[in-house]
């Protein structure tokens, strides 16, 4: 019988001939009822959609039908693939249904809608327009086609709304180095939150400040204070007659004429700009952003290493309340963590030697 011929052989008699055709026609048919059964499994539901994969596969492997009639097979599992979640399959099978048949209108919606699950929305735009020029009228691929549209525009928006964010951030960095600023590991994000210092039009700086009460270790918030501000007029407005004491200073010793302001001065590492950047990003649409750029690994340069204070002096700095902001976060032994710090105290206070001695440091 010619099922027992040698690969690659030709039938020679008739009976090999109609061996070879009765065995052709067995497939045919076996491939045609598989596919009709996986039919059946998909109309049954979810519980049965691997069964109907397991049909179409069988049928495909018959290899016994024409090349249009696997293309729909293969667009049939591409859909009980997209209706299980699996779109890589799916767009594997669509696509091998449009290479046999590129007619086959439902393997470009399949191809289209797997694609666009995948976020492939540039495929899935090639395959909606594809598939709208052999049927123009088809309205599954007209809505797919809208819907792909959409979400490029909303691609296009966020895009752009991510490099304004990594372009505000390099030019704030920019004008950060320029100044000579050195800018160290953020601390105190529990009471900083995402505050970050502002660039206006004029190229000038606004930073949030965060001052802290080192005697109860409470906190208080200069929101804007402009680099080209001096201390005292934020000092006059935060401790005028006009506004209620602190609730905790129950001796009323933190007045505007007892209060002075420090800085810790020490040793540190300037971040790496691309640290830094993140840094600066977090709480944007560009807080995502995995690549920003070989120029931004270097070290923000700073003109000067921090170091101590000096062996036998004091770690905390008195701040001259008549200088701006900027002239003192110059300083080269001030590191600014994330955002300025500045400690508060009273003369007044009983606390005040024991700060000023260098003998009370941040609670760990």
């Amino acid at each position: 019988m010619a099922l027992w011929m040698e690969t690659g052989s030709e039938p020679n008699t008739q009976s090999e001939i109609a061996d070879l055709d009765a065995i052709t026609a067995l497939k045919e048919s076996a491939a045609l009822e598989f596919k009709e059964k996986g039919n059946q499994y998909v109309k049954l539901g979810k519980k049965h959609y691997a069964d109907a994969i397991a049909c179409y596969t069988r049928a495909i492997n018959q290899k016994a039908l024409s090349d249009s009639e696997n293309s729909v097979i293969y667009a049939n599992r591409a859909h009980v693939n997209l209706l299980l979640g699996n779109y890589r399959r799916a767009l594997m099978d669509a696509q091998e249904a449009i290479k046999l048949c590129p007619t086959n209108v439902k393997a470009f919606y399949r191809a289209a809608k797997a694609s666009l699950s995948l976020d492939l929305l540039g495929e899935a735009k090639s395959y909606c327009e594809n598939g709208l020029e052999r049927d123009p009228n088809n309205e599954e691929l007209k809505k797919l086609a809208r819907q792909i549209d959409a979400q490029n525009l909303e691609r296009e928006h966020h895009e752009a709304q991510v490099s304004k964010a990594v372009a505000t951030a390099k030019h704030l960095v920019s004008a950060i180095e320029n100044r000579g600023l050195k800018i160290g590991k953020a601390v105190f994000q529990e009471l900083t939150g995402l505050r970050k210092p502002i660039l206006d039009t004029n190229n000038i700086l606004h930073w949030p400040v965060l001052l802290l009460y080192a005697e109860v270790m409470s906190s208080d918030f200069i929101e804007d204070f402009c680099e080209t501000d001096i201390f005292s007029a934020h000092l006059d407005m935060m401790f005028s007659e006009s506004c209620p004491p602190l609730p905790w200073d129950k001796e009323n010793n933190y007045t505007r004429e007892a209060v002075e302001l420090y800085y810790e001065a020490g040793s540190g590492v300037c971040l790496p700009k691309a640290k830094f950047l993140s840094y600066l990003l977090e709480g944007t649409v560009g807080s995502h952003v995995e690549s920003i750029g070989d120029e931004e690994k270097d070290v923000i340069e700073c003109s000067h290493d921090v170091t101590s204070a000096g062996k036998g002096s004091s770690k905390w700095v008195k701040v001259n309340e008549k200088r701006t902001l900027n002239d003192v976060l110059k300083e080269p032994n001030l590191m600014i963590p994330g955002i300025p710090v500045f400690y508060v105290v009273s003369k007044r206070s009983s606390f005040y030697k024991e700060f000023r001695d260098g003998k009370w440091s941040l609670p760990s």
